[in-house]
């Protein structure tokens, strides 16, 4: 760990917290809003416990996590269009709470953030698995195909992973045309492993192999 790499994460984490917390309560007008503070604490209470667990365990992983700045030009406009997309979602949650056009039951929401957290907890194990994960389309040096775990059932868990948390976000925001809103992860995930999987097989060894044994990309015997 290095006092550059704590600051950075820190100083990551505290923006993150900030940019959602004025995407939903603005246009909610009211920090009266629960769900919103439900949803602020299990999405960032267990990120700051992976942040510190990473930071003295695996500093390096941690700092490939924190590296969001993409090379490929398909990839940037994926990161553009995921940006629009949660930005909409949550303004439109906010919305949804001042002016109460759905009003979901509360056990609606604890299911949508039990899904949440357990998403979380696959997340946890796919970064416990790959050591070679990073927020960017890139093939590191001395990379070696992962096939075992999650990995041996599916070819992307992590995007399983942030596919059911993405989903049940709207859930426990109480907001159904949030969740409508989040749809488009899918068509924009297809894109991106698309085109990652295009740079595995041009420069990691053994992946149009791995291909072959492992059919699916997230969803066994669906996807």
């Amino acid at each position: 760990m290095t006092v550059k790499l704590f600051f950075q994460a820190i100083g990551k984490f505290i923006a993150g917290v900030i940019l959602i917390g004025l995407l939903l309560f603005l246009p909610a007008g009211s920090f009266g809003y629960r769900n919103a503070w439900l949803f602020i604490g299990i999405l960032f209470i267990p990120m700051f416990i992976a942040g510190i667990v990473m930071m003295f365990r695996d500093p390096e992983l941690l700092k490939k996590r924190l590296n969001a700045k993409e090379e490929q030009k398909e990839q940037k406009a994926v990161v553009a269009l995921s940006g629009l997309m949660f930005s909409a979602a949550f303004i439109v949650a906010g919305l949804n709470y001042r002016f109460s056009w759905i009003v979901t039951p509360d056990w609606l929401v604890y299911v949508g953030a039990g899904v949440f957290l357990l998403a979380y907890v696959m997340y946890a194990e796919v970064l416990r698995e790959n050591a070679y994960l990073s927020r960017t389309i890139e093939v590191q040096e001395d990379q070696k195909v992962i096939d075992t775990g999650l990995y041996g059932v599916m070819r992307h868990p992590m995007y399983s992973a942030t596919l059911f948390l993405f989903l049940s976000m709207g859930v426990v925001l109480g907001s159904p045309i949030s969740v409508a809103i989040t749809l488009l992860y899918i068509p924009i995930i297809a894109v991106r492993m698309k085109n990652e999987e295009k740079v595995l097989e041009e420069g990691l060894e053994g992946y149009a192999a791995y291909k072959k044994r492992v059919k699916y990309k997230v969803i066994p015997f669906i996807w």
